[in-house]
């Protein structure tokens, strides 16, 4: 079938304000839920067995709808999908506000998660589609991703604010008026967006696969690492994942109009650009984790001043994120990759080598910020990548191959990293344990972190103008 007819739309800043207001939220909500776990405890009466539900149950719903969620901001309009995931994310947030036991707390963040997989790739590909492919898109891309960054920031700080003041309900409560207003001014600011006048079916067996493979993959990724690689529900969820990943294969051979059109995934700067958000996701999506932990357990820093302390990170990040805008619009992504990966590597190894017992803060701020700097660079480089090449009428399907990579490459480096630091968790007290592991696992993390600067080598070399 033949590629639709690429048209951009012509729209001012405050369509891309609302874009970014909107992947605030999403990376708000990554941050925000931590601090108030032992309050949720308490109050609802949580097992630490299901605890971790409250975390899970958004990151494998979230992760399992993810191309679903793509693709119906392809059939389904863009706008459209984008204004309905908000509404869902508001009625996920006062629901989850409310709730009053640990089952209706889970079942809220499952609809936020669904919220999330339909916003995101919507989000993403409305950056995409209405901002012309070269600067004016790699702007649009660095403000949107600095805006994610700022998100993480806020959500550590929220967490914590919002917990102490008003108790665990506030960091859900906080979400409905924020989605709620961005939803109703999306209506008037955001353009329809793309027409293609091509009527496309949906392919609901693909669909229905695929979420089922995608969902089940992440539910193992997540679940493992508290119950055991040989665990029966471990193994069962492995085994289904991949039966239905065989399954989706053999009904998109088929399909008349597939789910994942092949000519997209024949896209060469897709494909690398979405194996480099795996790889980032699985290598610097994991130091949040470490970083908390020796906030908390090394300089036993509050759940306030961690949110704080994770002010120096989100700058960085921010700041990389402009500068990998510029970078890749003077240099392309292939340079740009290369580069934030070098940064990125020198930061982390610097982070990771000064971490100890008895350290201080002043002493990880260089390798922090480097660190950041490098991140930011590669995050918004990757997002151009995943973006360059596909028609406008179809960045929703782009956007949901890319996030789906990016929240399983999410669940497999959290999971790995977080098992090579309790291999590496040595010492007579809990802080030269945490101190340590988080030591071997970070100066582990910077020499994989060589895998992005391997795929970016085989980006095509051309500036996007």
């Amino acid at each position: 079938m033949p590629r639709p007819p690429t048209t951009v739309a012509r729209t001012g800043g405050g369509a891309l304000a609302l874009l970014a207001i909107a992947q605030l939220i999403i990376s708000l909500d990554i941050n925000i839920v931590f601090v108030a776990l032992p309050d949720m405890a308490g109050s609802l009466g949580f097992t630490p067995q299901n605890l971790q539900w409250v975390v899970s149950a958004y990151t494998v719903v979230m992760g399992g709808f993810m191309l679903l969620g793509g693709r119906a901001a392809d059939i389904l309009g863009q706008k459209r999908t984008f204004i309905f995931a908000l509404w869902v994310y508001a009625v996920a947030s006062l629901i989850g506000g409310f709730a009053w036991s640990p089952e209706i707390l889970i079942g809220a963040r499952v609809l936020q998660g669904l919220g999330g997989a339909l916003l995101f790739p919507a989000t993403l590909s409305l950056v995409n589609s209405l901002h012309a492919e070269g600067p004016v898109r790699n702007r649009a891309l660095a403000i949107w991703g600095g805006a994610g960054a700022s998100g993480l920031t806020i959500g550590s700080l929220a967490g914590g604010v919002l917990t102490d003041l008003f108790g665990w309900s506030a960091v859900f409560f906080v979400n409905v008026p924020l989605a709620g207003i961005v939803a109703l001014l999306a209506w008037r600011i955001i353009p329809t967006g793309v027409r293609t006048g091509i009527r496309r079916g949906f392919d609901l067996p693909g669909a229905i696969t695929i979420t089922a493979a995608a969902t089940l993959a992440v539910f193992t990724l997540v679940q493992a690492p508290e119950s055991g690689w040989g665990h029966p529900a471990v193994l069962i969820g492995a085994a289904l994942a991949i039966l239905a990943a065989i399954a989706f294969a053999l009904i998109e051979r088929r399909a008349h109009d597939p789910l994942v059109p092949a000519h997209i995934v024949r896209n060469p700067s897709l494909i690398i650009g979405s194996l480099i958000t795996f790889l980032y996701m699985g290598t610097f999506g994991a130091i949040p984790y470490f970083m908390t932990t020796l906030f908390q357990k090394v300089l036993a820093f509050s759940p306030l001043q961690t949110g704080l302390a994770f002010l120096i990170p989100s700058a960085a990040i921010f700041i990389g994120t402009q500068l990998g805008g510029r970078a890749t619009t003077r240099l392309g992504p292939r340079p740009t990759l290369i580069i934030g990966a070098v940064v990125g590597i020198v930061g982390t190894a610097w982070f990771g080598l000064t971490v100890a017992s008895g350290a201080t803060l002043a002493l990880w701020v260089p390798g922090i910020v480097i660190s950041g700097l490098g991140q930011g660079i590669v995050w918004t480089a990757m997002w151009v990548a995943v973006g360059t090449g596909t028609a406008d009428a179809e960045q929703g399907t782009a956007s949901g191959i890319g996030a789906t990579a990016q929240n399983t490459g999410n669940a497999i480096g959290l999971a790995t990293f977080v098992a090579i630091g309790s291999a590496f968790a040595v010492g007579s007290t809990d802080a030269e344990r945490v101190a340590a592991g988080a030591q071997g696992a970070l100066t582990t993390l910077a020499a994989v972190l060589a895998a992005i600067i391997v795929a970016a080598l085989f980006l095509r070399g051309a500036r996007t103008r």
